[in-house]
């Protein structure tokens, strides 16, 4: 299946994006002070694990449909 250059073009940029948000989420998530992320103890709540499992899994689809685009942009290229 070939993609056309706009679809591909919006699949690699919506990797990327995903990265950038989700990897400035979890530091947030990470350094949170607010109590949200970690109980007084310092041990981690349900909210952080709950959040950075989705973080995970959004850093997973996230390089998939990145990846997905990156092949249609490069056999765009490779097509006289």
């Amino acid at each position: 299946m070939k993609l056309s250059r706009p679809v591909s073009w919006f699949l690699l940029a919506f990797g990327v994006w995903s990265w950038v948000i989700w990897v400035t989420f979890a530091k947030n998530l990470w350094k949170d002070a607010s109590g949200l992320a970690f109980d007084s103890a310092g041990d981690p709540t349900a909210y952080f694990w709950v959040h950075l499992t989705l973080a995970v899994v959004s850093f997973v689809l996230g390089t998939v449909v990145g990846v997905i685009g990156l092949r249609g942009v490069r056999a765009l290229r490779q097509t006289p």
